[in-house]
This record gives structure tokens, sequence and C-alpha cells, in this order.
């Protein structure tokens, strides 16, 4: 595939003059389509300036070779080529990456839902964990966290929590764990010692507004409640608690983070606009997805995306084919290794994908 890096500059300059009409101000929605096209433009084309600077400089030193009689000078300039030689190709590398199409989702924030799912109390109590883990390992990023909502199993562990992370790049950090997580261990109430395997779900979603996802208030149930979690007494006197039902998908949401109701509401309208939106983007590429030869993900998203065998400390990841030790860091957020090497082989399978590229 041959591209045209230089019209990838005049698009970017382009895109420059746009923004700085002040017309552009008058549509939100442009400003932010323009703005967005432009960020994932800008590591290619600095790129590909760079490229161009040192290949030209190149092929003007090794002319100056031919000519050039003074050996001290043509040392240094051997030196230089070698260096542009060296250079060259990484630079190559470099730019096959930043051309790889990008996720318009991956500098959004996120809501990340998990949730148990087979296993009973022992399911739930490692939705928790996961989510504490999830949430330390947010903080080390940078990211800020919030829980929205959560509900508790009859032992007092978590059956789902819903929490907010927010910065910029949460999507792109996060978005490789959705899907079932699967854990194998000994339960604390198991007296043969025997493993038992049970199953949470993670959803990751990108947090959308009004620009985003337009929410048709017809096609919403709203009710209140009165906020039941355990030791939020203080908000239980009034109805705080809003419960969104998006009738044409059946979509629920529930949030009782405080007193507020108008604050609660606004919470679980945002947290309505990313499932939908998320729901809306796994039915376009279940769509794409089937009607593709290949593809870059290519597990069966039916089934388990990675397993815990704590008797084993090892935890694997069922797309990639890697496993992972140390599995009490890592439920201490340590999910760095994990998540780098999801996000590399997801690279190296597009770049496959692309086949041999060219500038």
């Amino acid at each position: 595939m041959k591209f045209n890096l230089d019209n990838l500059v005049s698009e970017y300059s382009s895109l420059e003059q746009k923004l700085s009409d002040p017309e552009i101000f008058k549509d939100q929605k442009k400003i932010r389509e323009v703005s967005s096209r432009k960020k994932s433009l800008e590591e290619a084309v600095n790129l590909y300036k760079e490229y161009k600077s040192i290949y030209e400089s190149l092929e003007e030193n090794k002319a100056m070779l031919y000519t050039e009689k003074d050996e001290e000078m043509r040392e240094l300039i051997k030196m230089e080529v070698s260096e542009a030689e060296d250079k060259i190709p990484e630079l190559e590398e470099s730019l096959k990456i930043a051309l790889l199409p990008k996720d318009p989702n991956d500098d959004k924030n996120i809501i990340v839902e998990v949730r148990a799912w087979t296993g009973w109390d022992e399911a739930a109590l490692f939705a928790w964990e996961l989510a504490k883990s999830y949430m330390i390992f947010a903080e080390w990023e940078w990211f800020k966290t919030e829980i929205t909502e959560q509900t508790e199993s009859e032992a007092g562990w978590v059956k789902e929590i819903i929490f907010e992370v927010k910065w910029e790049w949460a999507y792109s950090r996060f978005k490789y764990e959705s899907w079932v997580h699967r854990v194998q261990r000994i339960p604390e109430t198991e007296s043969k010692g025997r493993v038992h395997t049970s199953a949470i779900t993670v959803a990751i979603m990108p947090e959308v507004d009004a620009l985003d996802v337009e929410l048709n208030e017809a096609d919403v149930e709203m009710t209140f409640t009165r906020a039941s979690w355990a030791g939020w007494q203080h908000v239980n006197k009034t109805d705080s608690a809003v419960q969104l039902k998006h009738v044409p998908t059946g979509i629920m949401v529930f949030c009782q983070d405080g007193r507020s109701q108008h604050k609660n509401r606004e919470k679980a309208r945002n947290i309505l606009r990313s499932k939908l939106y998320t729901y809306e983007e796994e039915k376009r590429q279940k769509e794409l997805w089937e009607a593709r030869a290949s593809q870059v993900w290519s597990w069966d998203r039916s089934e388990k995306i990675r397993t815990y065998n704590f008797p084993q400390d090892r935890v694997t990841d069922h797309r990639i084919g890697q496993n992972f030790s140390w599995i009490p860091q890592i439920m201490m957020g340590r999910l760095t290794p994990i998540i780098d090497a999801c996000a590399l082989a997801d690279q190296q399978a597009k770049l496959e994908a692309a086949g041999k590229w060219e500038l």
C-alpha cells in the first residue's frame, strides 16, 4: 500500500486553517471533528517531516562524497551518512505505526463496569478485587476514578460495580480489558481444598456526551428511589437515587452516588449515553467482523479473554497466548505488563494486516 504523505501534510495544514477560522466556533460538533482529525495526523506528519529532512540530507551528503577532496571532511560526511542510514529505518517503522488507523475513542474518559457472572459469592469477591486492581492501576497512570454505582451480594461482596476513569487516553489503556475474565482458586469457604472456577464480565465504555449520542427523552423512563448502599444512610432520607431505562434497547442504569438527585440524574444520563454508544458500536463491529475475511482481533468474543489461576500463580491472556506470574502484585494494580503486551500484539496484528508499506 503506497501512501502519499505529502497529501497528509497538506491535509494537516488545511485543518489548521479551518481551526483558525472564527466561523468554525459556531458548530461545536465540527470543531470536535476537525480537532480530532488534526490530532490523529499530528504524529505521522511530524515523523514524515523529520524523515523527509533526513532523507534529503542523506542524498546531499552522498553526492558530496563524489566531489569532496578533503579527507577529514569526507570522514565527517561518511559519519553523517551512516547516522542517517541507521535513523531512516527507525523512522520508517515509526511511520508505519503512526499511520495505522486510530481508534477515535482512545483519548476519551471511560466508564468501567465489572460484574459477577458465574460462581456466586466467589465471583462477586473476584469482581471486587479486580475492580480495585483497575482503580489502583488507574491511579498509577495518573487517572482519576470515581465509583458511580455498586450492588452487593448477600455475603457483602460486590456483584456489580461501575466507576468512571477520567483523563486523556484512559480508553486507550483500558480497552483491552473488555469481556469475560475467569478465575481459578480455592474459595475461603471451601473445606476440602478444591479449586473452583468462576467468571466475571468487564465492560469498558468510552464516555460520550450529547454531541456523540442524542438521547430521545421519549425513549427514556425515569424513576426515583432512595439510595441503599451500606454506609450511605445519610442519603436515604430523600429519593435521590435515579433509575433510567432506555425502552427501545432495554438498557437500564441506576445511579445513587450522592445526595443530589440532579447530579445522580446527570451521571445516569452520561452512563446511559455511553452504554448506548457501546451497544451501537458493538453492533457495527459485529457486522464488520462478519463481512471481513481477516480480523485484527480474531478471538471468539463469546469466550473468556483471560484466566487467573491462583494455585499456579499464572495469569493467561488467551488472545495473545501469553502468561504472566506474580498474581498478588497483579491484583494490587500491576497490570502494566499485561496491558502493554495486548497493545503491542494489537499493533503488530494491524501492521501484518496492512501488509508491506512503501514510503
